[in-house]
């Protein structure tokens, strides 16, 4: 205990028998390994962020170093992609923020009975002038006839559903499209985002979801962004007590898969 104490997670204790001595030896290596486990997560999650971040700065620093050597000129073509790298670089930090919010559980979940139909709808219509300029189509096909009831913060279903579409706008070739379906079974309502190629390998899928973990090839090109999208989108599908999982989709390219729980006893909306 005082190696673990110190920092040692690779400590384990000789556990024998089935009293109650070897049963706490058995405990403490459990929690030693957890320990360690966890050790390891942090030191690549900050490896990671670190590598993130590394990149944006090394490219802004350099352009700025140019128009100090006189390089580049100062007009308003080389203050344009500064600004992008700012945005891109505030994009990140703010998606870190957010993901570490998420981790701790420190967002406020306002949470009443609202109808995710209506709520999904309004979000589709949001993007539909994007997806029309970036030539894809978008629709909504719902299978239930009354109002989705549940008890949800709608504004973390906000945040839930645009990083979806995010990505399906971001990664999907021109000419595709992106179908969402809404459907209802056995007092879980089920939300499908399906969109056409590139695809994703089938041993990719049970990654998706980890922090700036990005696919190599077509879904990871120059376009994309750091890999925190999904992992945000899982903290909030599991705050509402719902599963998310990716899937091959029958358009050839990902689906995205969300089960929430319906409301068992509806109120009147608010």
């Amino acid at each position: 205990m005082r190696r673990l104490a110190d920092g040692d997670y690779a400590a384990r204790v000789i556990a024998t028998g089935n009293d109650e001595l070897g049963r706490l030896g058995h405990d403490v290596n459990a929690l030693a390994e957890a320990l360690e486990r966890t050790e390891k997560t942090r030191r690549r999650w900050i490896a990671d962020i670190s590598h993130e971040l590394r990149t944006p700065v090394s490219l802004l620093r350099g352009e700025i170093e140019e128009m100090q050597d006189g390089v580049r000129p100062l007009n308003q073509h080389t203050l344009g992609s500064l600004h992008g790298d700012t945005q891109r670089l505030a994009r990140l930090v703010n998606d870190l923020y957010e993901l570490s919010m998420t981790d701790l559980g420190a967002l406020s979940y306002r949470k009443q009975t609202m109808d995710l139909s209506h709520a999904l709808a309004q979000e589709l219509d949001a993007f539909r002038d994007q997806f029309r300029n970036a030539g894809l189509n978008l629709s909504l096909e719902r299978t239930i006839k009354t109002p989705a009831l549940m008890e949800a913060d709608e504004q973390r279903l906000s945040q839930l559903f645009r990083n979806l579409l995010h990505n399906s706008l971001r990664y999907t070739d021109r000419g595709g499209e992106l179908r969402v379906t809404l459907a209802q079974e056995a007092g879980t309502l089920l939300i499908d985002f399906d969109d056409t190629a590139p695809g994703i390998p089938t041993d990719a899928l049970p990654r998706l979801f980890e922090r700036l973990y990005r696919v190599d090839g077509s879904r990871s090109r120059a376009t994309g962004g750091a890999g925190l999208g999904l992992a945000i989108a899982r903290n909030i599908v599991e705050a509402h007590g719902g599963s998310i999982e990716a899937l091959p989709s029958a358009l050839g390219g990902l689906r995205i898969r969300i089960r929430l729980p319906a409301q068992t006893n509806p109120e009147p909306l608010r």
